[in-house]
């Protein structure tokens, strides 16, 4: 019974030792001590009574080690070996217990958070703010370099006002690109490296300097100068199409921007396909594959808006998000100009860029959309 009793003594004396090191002097260092507001310094301890009781402590501990050690017939190594081992033991069991908290609630927030509070954006600032944080969530993740596709507005239009820019390209770019552009870079911090001075200059706006490339192309290279330093630059390349000379030039600007953020914003092509056969420039598929395509130049940002079934949609894409899928529908009880305000209605989420099939499926499924648009007019009057 002795023994017994001595035994859970010390198993207590070691749970202790774990949950409350400062109390138990004996096995503690001064960096584990608590520490103090005061005097900046780790508080070991100040009066002769606390002293005396850490002596009184390591006595005691000392001694139930050495009666631990005759009973059992062990050295007094071995027990002093068993105690280091089970405070490492328990250590270890409360690193992966907090592992697994961290992971659980890592995926309880992926299935909750897969991109369902996304809405369309109303207004160029508002999809200005939107591609810029998914800019930047992006370049957090290792991606320096990215596509981003806009809904070509004008300032002071809405997202769900579609343009046939009778200027073409110059137009697109001098009225909607550029702009556009311009109001991300200023909006974007994405530095190399983060110092104490980038951290202080972060939210000073970057001096944005515009060059055309070519200017029947409505082509441009946006450069932001970053405050804090040159780490923190941005590049964009505005309205760049499949022509080689683009190519080069991205092979040029890529190797020049090192590890800093390189955009492309709204390029003419969709895919690799987009350069198809090309008897000018044999080469030039093989060339975007190596020095697009093979690079990353992933969508991190992208609202695209189309018809289907009739009905006005719009796809966003914000990285790390899925595409989110919405149509727009007339709000009968908000009217201005005579004329029915439009709301958009959620349809649902698809991890590649949506197709047409998938929209009209989606469609189909919404009471909202049950009448074709044609119909629901005719309705109204």
């Amino acid at each position: 019974m002795m023994t017994l009793t001595k035994t859970l003594n010390y198993s207590l004396f070691l749970v202790a030792m774990v949950a409350f090191p400062w109390r138990c002097a004996a096995f503690t260092t001064p960096s584990m001590m608590p520490f103090s507001a005061t005097t900046g310094n780790s508080r070991l301890f100040s009066t002769e009574t606390d002293v005396d009781e850490a002596t009184k402590l390591r006595e005691k501990a000392a001694q139930l080690r050495a009666e631990i050690a005759a009973m059992e017939g062990k050295t007094l190594q071995e027990v002093e070996d068993e105690a280091k081992q089970k405070k490492e033991n328990i250590r270890l069991r409360r690193e992966q217990q907090e592992e697994q908290r961290k992971q659980n609630r890592k995926e309880a927030a992926a299935s909750r958070d897969d991109g369902r509070f996304l809405q369309v954006p109303s207004t160029m600032d508002d999809m200005v703010r939107q591609a810029s944080q998914s800019v930047e969530r992006a370049f957090q993740d290792g991606q320096t370099r990215q596509t981003v596709r806009f809904a070509l507005i004008r300032p002071d239009q809405y997202v769900n006002e579609v343009n046939e820019w009778p200027g073409g390209a110059q137009e697109m770019s001098r009225e909607s690109a550029k702009p556009l552009t311009q109001a991300l870079l200023k909006q974007v911090h994405a530095p190399t490296k983060a110092t104490e001075e980038a951290s202080r200059q972060q939210r000073l706006p970057p001096t944005v300097k515009e060059q055309d490339i070519w200017d029947f192309d409505g082509s441009a290279l946006i450069t932001a100068e970053a405050q804090a330093g040159a780490n923190g630059d941005v590049q964009a390349l505005v309205l760049p199409n499949t022509d080689t000379k683009y190519i080069k030039d991205i092979d040029s600007i890529d190797q020049a921007m090192g590890k800093r953020l390189f955009l492309l914003v709204n390029p003419f092509w969709r895919n690799l396909d987009s350069w198809g056969i090309n008897i000018l420039a044999p080469g030039a598929k093989k060339m975007a594959k190596e020095i697009i395509f093979d690079k990353g130049y992933n969508e991190s940002y992208s609202l695209l808006r189309f018809s289907c079934r009739g009905e006005e949609c719009v796809a966003v894409k914000a990285y790390p998000y899925d595409w989110q899928l919405f149509a727009y529908l007339e709000d009968d009880d908000n009217y201005v100009g005579g004329a029915a305000v439009e709301r958009t209605i959620r349809l649902g989420s698809c991890k590649e860029e949506p197709s047409s099939a998938l929209v009209t499926e989606l469609l189909n499924e919404r009471p909202e959309f049950q009448q074709t648009r044609t119909m629901r007019q005719f309705g109204r009057k």
